[in-house]
């Protein structure tokens, strides 16, 4: 009985974080470059029930029980293995903000052992030179003139280095180079991640490598991508889609819930009536 109970209650924690997982979506549909979570749901090891006889079971041939008649197999229960990125490109919203940039994917290679498509990312740096990647181009200017996010990270360029712009005049080519008047001021760095699901994903739209830093995806031949001046890429939340799975999570867990619930009255009988004097 406790077996069942304990895995109506794997279920339950399951859908609980589910639950979260996709609320979380749902709260960051709005915002820039946001890259939807996907759960990985799976089960523990299955165990194999077999009938043990005691007539057919010898001291002297321990193997005797293998030969027991199987009952069938056992499940006991399933868990959240991992929260998974989707990398899928987001809609390009126009903004007409000069600081709002757009990477928009193009020709992207695909990873021979996962045979999932690579990403890119811009390469943010904070203070302390820390290095991490983001899609959200909502760029802004920070008192010094340094192009950095709205979380004060520095946006590099394609040499590492932070971009300082001599005012917010200035312009954005397909290509990341940044010129003011008739001056090149510098281009802007993008990462390609051969496998984005190496990724660490850090909150407040930045990833990070563990695996060291990503290269360059600068003058790679396989990448093609433009960079779009007053144009961000929204959230790849499908709102429709989660709203559904959230509803489903609900009932799966209440389902749970119910049967933890009856294995509840089934004990209280079992302590309280069954085998009582009277």
């Amino acid at each position: 009985m406790l077996r069942g109970l304990y895995t109506a209650a794997s279920g339950m924690l399951t859908q609980q974080r589910r639950v979260e997982m996709l609320t979380n979506n749902i709260a960051n549909a709005n915002t820039p470059g946001y890259k939807a979570d996907q759960a990985a749901l799976r089960a523990f090891p299955e165990l194999l029930l077999s009938r043990l006889d005691a007539a057919n079971v010898s001291a002297k041939t321990p193997r005797s029980f293998l030969l027991q008649p199987a009952i069938g197999p056992f499940n006991t229960g399933v868990y959240m293995q991992e929260l998974i990125p989707n990398f899928r490109q987001g809609d390009i919203k126009e903004t007409g903000q000069r600081t709002d940039i757009a990477l928009v994917n193009g020709t992207l290679p695909v990873d021979a052992a996962t045979g999932q498509q690579g990403a890119l990312f811009f390469v943010v740096q904070n203070e302390n030179g820390d290095i991490r990647y983001t899609r959200n181009g909502n760029f802004t200017i920070n008192p010094q003139g340094f192009l950095t996010t709205n979380d004060g990270w520095y946006v590099l360029d394609e040499n590492g280095r932070r971009i300082q712009l001599p005012s917010a005049d200035f312009t954005v080519g397909t290509d990341g180079t940044i010129t003011a008047g008739n001056n090149r001021i510098a281009r802007i760095n993008i990462a390609l991640a051969a496998n984005p699901n190496t990724l660490v994903k850090e909150g407040n739209g930045l990833f990070r490598s563990d695996n060291g830093t990503l290269p360059s995806a600068l003058g790679n031949p396989n990448v093609t991508y433009a960079l779009r001046q007053g144009f961000i890429e929204r959230s790849n939340v499908d709102l429709d889609r989660t709203m559904t799975e959230l509803l489903s999570a609900y009932r799966a867990f209440e389902a749970n819930q119910k049967i933890v619930q009856a294995y509840d009255r089934s004990m209280d009988k079992a302590v309280n009536e069954v085998g009582r004097l009277r």
